[in-house]
C-alpha cells in the first residue's frame, strides 16, 4: 500500500510538471513524458537524501522536499500558452499503442513475471534462460541497499564502493523497503517500464517519419531485431536425420531447449551477437532498461529543437533536457554517452543548415553546460573510479575496430560486411539504401546515429567487449527510422505489382523470424536458481540477522546470503566483478584459506569484518572446508538439508 502510494506521488510529479513546461505536447506525449519523469525524480531524490539518511525510510520522507520544489518550480516557470488537447492524430496514436506497444507490453510484462524471480508451488524461485547470470546481482544490489549507508558499496565484495550505475535497482529497493514483495518490486517497474519504451519508441517514429505505417514498422524492426541466424539453424531443414525425424524439428527443438541456440545469440560457432532487444537486453539488463528508458526523452527533445522559434519554448526545453540528460550517467553510463555523441552530431548538423549559428552555438552550450554540471559529478566519484583504475585493467578505454567481430583485436572472424549483415539482416540494406535518398530528415537521423557508431566501432569502454552494443542498439534505434521511411517508400513504388503480397510476406518472415524464434525460446525457458533450501537459508539471513552483517561465503553467483538476505559477503563471482574491474585474487584466496584452516586464519574474519559463515553444497563442491575447525569458532544457528550457516562466538 505505501510502495504505490509512493510510487503514485512520484508519478503525478511528473505529469503536472511536464504539463505545465511541455504543454504544446500532445496528450499522449505529455503523458509518456510525465510518467517517465516521475520514474527519473524516484529514482534520484531518495538517493540524494539517503546520503544523509541512509537507504532508509527517513530518507524517503526528506525526498518528498525536494520533490514538492520540484513542482513548485515547475508551476512557477510553466509555460502559458494553451494546452494542445485532444484531436483525430491523438486517436489514431492511441490507436497505433493499443495494438502495437499493449502487445509487446504483454509479452513483456509475462517474461518479467517468469524471469524475476517465479515462485514454484514447492517453494523454489525460477527464472529464465536470459536472466539466469545476471539477475542475482541485480537482487544483491537491491536487497542489500536496504536500510545501509550511502554511497553503498558493492554487496558481492564488501568494502569496495559501488560504482556500476546502481539507480535502476535502488528503485526497486525503495518499493521493496515500503512493503512490497521482491518479486513485485522488480516486475512491476520493469514491466511499466517496458510499456513506456515501447511508447517512446512509436512516438518518436511518428515524429521522426511523419508516417502512421513508417511508425510501426520502425517500432518493430527496433524491439524484433534479429537478422539471418535462422539461415544457420535451418541449412539443412529439407533433409533427414539418421533415425528418419525431420532435421527441421530436431533443429527447432535445439533451438527451444539448448542455452543460447537461438537464431540471434550463437557466438560460437556463427558468430551471431545481434542479440534481439527484449530477450537479451531488456529483460535480463535492469540498467539498460532504465536508461533507454530515460534517454528516450531526452533523444525526443533534442529532436524536437529543430524549426522552433520561440525562445520562451526553447528555454524551457534546454533546462529540461540538460537536467533530464545530466542525470542518465548513474541509470545508464551507455545511454549518457551516447545522448551525448548524438547532441554532438545533431550540433554539427545544425551548424552546416541553420544559418543564425550564433544561436545554435548558444543553445547547444546552454545544453551542455547544465549537462555537465549534473553529470561531471557522478562520473568523478562514481565511472571515472571503475573506467581509470590501477590493477589488471590499466583503463576500460581501449582501441578495437569492428566490435565483437574482431575479439580483442587480433583479427576479424568474418568479412565486415557480411557479419552486419546476417547480424541486421535486410534491414541494413534499407539503411544503406535510404542513406542514397536525398532527405533532409533522413540526414539529420544520420547525422545523430553517426558519432555513436564510430565510437562503437573504434572504441571499447569495458573490458567485455560485447557492451559496446548497449551503444550499437541506441544508434540502430535511430536508424531504424529512416530505414522503416525507404521501406514504405519502397511498397508504394511497387503498387500495382500482383507479386506484391507474396513478397511482402516473405520480407516479413526474414525480417522477424530469427527474433520470433528467439522470444518463443525466452518464454518457454525455465531454469531453477535457488531450490528450496536455499530460499529458506536466505529468508533466515534477512529476517535474523543482523542488516550490517557481512558473511564469509564461496563465490558462487548464485547465492541465497545476497540475493534473498540482502547481507553483504566477503566476495563474490568474477561473472559479475571481473567485468566491474575489480581484481578478486587476494580476496578469493583468503577464503580459501579461511575455509580449509579456520582456527589459524582467524585474521580474515577481522579484515572484513565476518561475523557469519555460509558453507552449502557449493562451498563442499568448490572448496577444503574444515567444519570441525569452524565450529570452534561458530555456532551453528540454521542447518537444513544443503546449507548451515555460522555465527562467530562472542
Amino acid at each position: 500500500m505505501l510502495a504505490g502510494l509512493y510510487l503514485c506521488l512520484y508519478q503525478a510529479a511528473g505529469l503536472l510538471v511536464v504539463r505545465w513546461l511541455l504543454p504544446k505536447k500532445s496528450p499522449v506525449v505529455r503523458a509518456w513524458m510525465g510518467s517517465t519523469l516521475g520514474l527519473l525524480l524516484l529514482m534520484w531524490f531518495p538517493a540524494l537524501c539517503a546520503m544523509a539518511f541512509g537507504f532508509t525510510k527517513t530518507a524517503h520522507l526528506a525526498a518528498l522536499l525536494p520533490l514538492v520544489l520540484t513542482v513548485a518550480a515547475g508551476f512557477l516557470g510553466r509555460d502559458r500558452t494553451p494546452v494542445s488537447g485532444w484531436d483525430a492524430a491523438e486517436t489514431r496514436l492511441l490507436r497505433q499503442l493499443l495494438l502495437v506497444a499493449l502487445p509487446l507490453t504483454i509479452l513483456g510484462g509475462y517474461l518479467q513475471y517468469t524471469h524475476n524471480v517465479r515462485v514454484a508451488d514447492d517453494g523454489a524461485w525460477h527464472v529464465g534462460q536470459s536472466t539466469y547470470g545476471d539477475l542475482p546481482m541485480h537482487l544483491s544490489i537491491i536487497t542489500g541497499l536496504k536500510n545501509h549507508p550511502f554511497p553503498p558499496d558493492y554487496p558481492f565484495c564488501s568494502g569496495q564502493q559501488l560504482s556500476y550505475p546502481f539507480l535502476m535497482d535502488t528503485l526497486s529497493t525503495t518499493l521493496y523497503l515500503f512493503g512490497w514483495s521482491l518479486q513485485a518490486s522488480t516486475v512491476v517497474p520493469g514491466t511499466w517500464m517496458m510499456a513506456l519504451l515501447y511508447s517512446a519508441v512509436l512516438i518518436l517514429g511518428r515524429e521522426m517519419t511523419g508516417s502512421r505505417k513508417a511508425a510501426v514498422l520502425a517500432t518493430l524492426l527496433f524491439f524484433l531485431n534479429g537478422g539471418l541466424g535462422f539461415l544457420y539453424d535451418f541449412d539443412q531443414a529439407a533433409g533427414y536425420e539418421w533415425d528418419g525425424s525431420l532435421t527441421v524439428l530436431s533443429r527447432l527443438n535445439n533451438i527451444l531447449t539448448g542455452y543460447y541456440k537461438t537464431p540471434t545469440n550463437q557466438p560460437d560457432p556463427n558468430n551471431l551477437r545481434w542479440s534481439n532487444l527484449i530477450a537479451d537486453l531488456l529483460i535480463p539488463q535492469r540498467t539498460l532498461l532504465g536508461g533507454y528508458c530515460m534517454v528516450l526523452p531526452c533523444i525526443e527533445l533534442l529532436w524536437d529543437w529543430r524549426g522552433h522559434a520561440e525562445t520562451g519554448r526553447h528555454t524551457r526545453e534546454t533546462l529540461l533536457l540538460g537536467i533530464w540528460g545530466g542525470m542518465l550517467p548513474m541509470i545508464h553510463t551507455h545511454s549518457f554517452l551516447a545522448l551525448a555523441l548524438m547532441s554532438l552530431g545533431r550540433m554539427v548538423y545544425d551548424l552546416i543548415h541553420i544559418q543564425e549559428r550564433k544561436r545554435v552555438l548558444l543553445q547547444y552550450a546552454g545544453y551542455g553546460l547544465l549537462a555537465a554540471l549534473i553529470s561531471v559529478p557522478q562520473l568523478v566519484l562514481f565511472t571515472f573510479r571503475q573506467v581509470f583504475q590501477g590493477g589488471e585493467h590499466a583503463s576500460f578505454l581501449t582501441f578495437q575496430f569492428n566490435w565483437v567481430n574482431n575479439p580483442g583485436g587480433n583479427g576479424m572472424r568474418d568479412f565486415y560486411f557480411w557479419f552486419y549483415l546476417k547480424n541486421i539482416g535486410l534491414p541494413l540494406l534499407l539503411v544503406l539504401g535510404a542513406a542514397l535518398e536525398r532527405r533532409p530528415s533522413w540526414r539529420a537521423v544520420y547525422a545523430m546515429a553517426l558519432p555513436v557508431i564510430l565510437a562503437a566501432e573504434l572504441i571499447r569502454f569495458q573490458p567485455n567487449e560485447y557492451d559496446n552494443n548497449k551503444l550499437f542498439y541506441l544508434a540502430w534505434l535511430l536508424l531504424c527510422m529512416p530505414a522503416a521511411d525507404y521501406a514504405a517508400v519502397i511498397w508504394r513504388r511497387m503498387k500495382g505489382l500482383r507479386v506484391r503480397p507474396l513478397l511482402g510476406v516473405v520480407v516479413c518472415i526474414v525480417l522477424f523470424l530469427s527474433s520470433g524464434l528467439t522470444l518463443w525460446r525466452e518464454c518457454v525457458s525455465d531454469y531453477v536458481a535457488f531450490d528450496r533450501a536455499s530460499v529458506e537459508a536466505g529468508e533466515y539471513v534477512r529476517d535474523e540477522t543482523p542488516e550490517d552483517a557481512v558473511f564469509l561465503t564461496g563465490t558462487q553467483h548464485l547465492n541465497p546470503v545476497i540475493s534473498i538476505g540482502g547481507r553483504h559477503i566477503v566476495c563474490g563471482p568474477d561473472l559479475w566483478l571481473y567485468w566491474h574491474g575489480i581484481d578478486t585474487t587476494e580476496r578469493k584466496w583468503d577464503i580459501a584459506r579461511f575455509l580449509a584452516d579456520p582456527e589459524t586464519n582467524t585474521d580474515v574474519l577481522d579484515r572484513y569484518g565476518v561475523t557469519y559463515v555460509m558453507i552449502s553444497s557449493f562451498e563442499r563442491q568448490d572448496y577444503t572446508v574444515d567444519e570441525t575447525g569452524l565450529r570452534m569458532l561458530f555456532e551453528p544457528v540454521f542447518e537444513n538439508a544443503s546449507v548451515c550457516i555460522y555465527r562467530r562466538k562472542e
